[in-house]
């Protein structure tokens, strides 16, 4: 199978009502912004969308929500990663049949997992899905750290077609291509990295930062893809205070707070999550005037 995702591929937050379900009006609106602003496609059930923190049912809800509304003219790459190969397994199945473009799969544990379970992992998922699989490695949040040799052998089941590498190492992806050719589709997960990412051969750059800075996001990318660098360096050095930012103090909490500072309240974070504090925000609301989303004060 062929990877379908190319570009900016954007991470929607979920918002909670004051009562704490899932907004999934306000969501809708997200979407249509996102698609406004002409990003490629669209992961739900990623970091930015608290995956971990949400129901079953709150799960597919979003997943179901951000697909209906994508209808085809971008793709969709749902998150559907759990603790339990059953579980994970379900959402996938869920996510192909609302119509999901691919799935995208965080193996978490809290006993360490031998490179025979990972891999197991994935060929369970495989075997009850057709649409392509990305392996998203991000040892910071799932808690294991899946180096380039893991990662080729995943790519050798048949739909597992992606990855998105989240360490902010280059010479990781620069590794994968050795190992698997120059046909690998990998893709950044790393915001401080998405310059350098990109023009090693980055198929895309998935990342929240749209909420806020879509066009700039956008502008890099095609900067990248027409082999304008010093565009590209001049996009990616003006929005990189805003990448390090949202990077450092948590994704959930710094999107939700500059969603707020431009008007857009996402409600109440899921506990034990905690808004970001007031002195951060007085920071985040700097680097927001300077990026001309905010008006003066």
């Amino acid at each position: 199978m062929s990877a379908p995702l190319r570009g900016i591929v954007a991470y929607p937050i979920t918002p909670f009502t004051d009562s704490g379900r899932v907004d999934e009006r306000l969501l809708t609106r997200i979407v249509d912004d996102m698609l406004a602003a002409g990003v490629h496609a669209l992961a739900p059930l990623g970091s930015t969308g608290v995956l971990p923190y949400l129901t079953d049912d709150e799960r597919e809800a979003v997943a179901e929500t951000v697909v209906k509304r994508a209808a085809g003219r971008v793709p969709t790459l749902v998150g559907v990663s759990s603790l339990t190969t059953e579980r994970t397994v379900h959402h996938a199945r869920h996510a192909e049949q609302v119509g999901a473009s691919a799935v995208m799969v965080i193996p978490l544990s809290y006993w360490k997992l031998t490179d025979d379970e990972i891999v197991g992992h994935f060929e369970a998922v495989a075997r009850a899905i057709s649409i392509p699989i990305a392996v998203y490695n991000n040892p910071a949040t799932g808690g294991l750290d899946l180096g380039p040799e893991t990662l080729a052998r995943l790519l050798q089941i048949d739909n597992v077609t992606m990855v998105k590498e989240s360490t902010g190492d280059v010479h990781r992806m620069h590794r994968l291509v050795q190992l698997c050719g120059e046909q690998v589709a990998f893709y950044n997960g790393s915001n401080p990295l998405a310059l350098a990412a990109l023009v090693a051969g980055a198929r895309g750059w998935c990342t929240a930062a749209p909420h806020v800075i879509p066009r700039l996001n956008v502008e890099l990318w095609e900067a990248v893809a027409r082999g304008d660098l010093e565009a590209a360096r001049r996009s990616f050095y003006r929005q990189l205070p805003f990448l390090q930012f949202i990077v450092a103090h948590g994704l959930p909490r710094t999107i939700a707070a500059a969603l707020e500072l431009m008007g857009t309240r996402v409600g109440p974070l899921r506990a034990p999550l905690r808004p970001l504090e007031p002195g951060r925000v007085e920071v985040l609301r700097q680097i927001l005037l300077e990026l001309q989303v905010l008006p003066e004060r």
